[in-house]
């Protein structure tokens, strides 16, 4: 009724096989695998053999390294970072490169500038303005609407309003007096420069109010401060020495708009 693999019939109940071991043949039993370290596949690694302890794997010398024992969750908030790995900054260049390179922020320019307007009386190159930007005299103008702010007068609208109707006429007027022209690229960025004095006034009104006869004299000796600097870039980059008086007029009177603000708060 029931028969095994190989068509003979028996019990349901068949015995386990033993294997047979036959005359002149060895007692030892059959093995399937080797205990030892087998090289037949191109990825194989010696066993692990040893034990383990807290400082890593002992007992076999071909295995390379150890078993570090894991820190505490405070651990992930900490800068130590693994041991070997490189910083993160490493190789990449600093925020004043990447600045300069995305955004065309050259802060050494800004500093040159800077210094020629607040030393007026020294030399100034005739080509200071060939690699014009907007990005100081933004800063600048900023910084005094907000210093304004601050002092309980805010102008934001009134400062951007009178830089861009004095810079629009400085151009028509510039390019009207000289023979070699000026651009308002140009025109903007020496306005806007000149302005750092006014600047101190603004941060000045913080914590003195200026509709005094302090407050006057800052602002008169601001808007001269302004005028001379701006007047003598215009001049030295244009080349009209003399028509300086001519050019610091219109430009005393842009800044003296500027003091106005600064003095007569209109947020009363």
């Amino acid at each position: 009724m029931f028969s095994d693999h190989y068509g003979t019939a028996g019990s349901p109940y068949q015995q386990p096989y033993a294997p047979q071991v036959h005359a002149g043949s060895s007692s030892t039993p059959l093995q399937f695998y080797s205990a030892g370290p087998s090289n037949d596949f191109p990825g194989a690694r010696p066993s692990l053999d040893g034990h383990v302890t807290a400082g890593g794997v002992g007992g076999s010398s071909s295995f390379g390294g150890n078993i570090q024992q894991s820190a505490g969750w405070w651990s992930a908030f900490g800068t130590g970072g693994f041991e070997g790995e490189p910083p993160l900054l490493e190789g990449k260049p600093p925020l004043r490169s990447l600045l300069s390179i995305e955004l065309g922020i050259n802060f050494s320019h800004i500093r040159a500038r800077s210094m020629t307007v607040l030393n007026p009386l020294r030399r100034i190159d005739e080509h200071i303005m060939d690699d014009a930007d907007l990005a100081g005299p933004l800063i600048f103008y900023f910084s005094f609407a907000t210093f304004l702010l601050f002092s309980g007068s805010p102008q934001f609208g009134s400062i951007y309003g009178v830089a861009l109707l004095g810079t629009a006429s400085l151009y028509t007027l510039l390019n009207l007096m000289s023979e070699a022209g000026i651009d308002a690229y140009r025109v903007a960025s020496v306005l806007g420069y000149c302005l750092l004095p006014m600047v101190g006034v603004g941060a000045v009104s913080i914590m003195v109010a200026l509709d005094g006869l302090i407050g006057y004299l800052l602002s008169l000796l601001s808007v001269l401060w302004c005028t001379y600097a701006a007047s003598g870039i215009f001049v030295a980059v244009l080349r009209m020495s003399d028509q300086r008086f001519l050019v610091a007029y219109p430009v005393g009177l842009l800044y003296g708009c500027f003091a106005l603000l600064s003095v007569f708060r209109g947020g009363k």
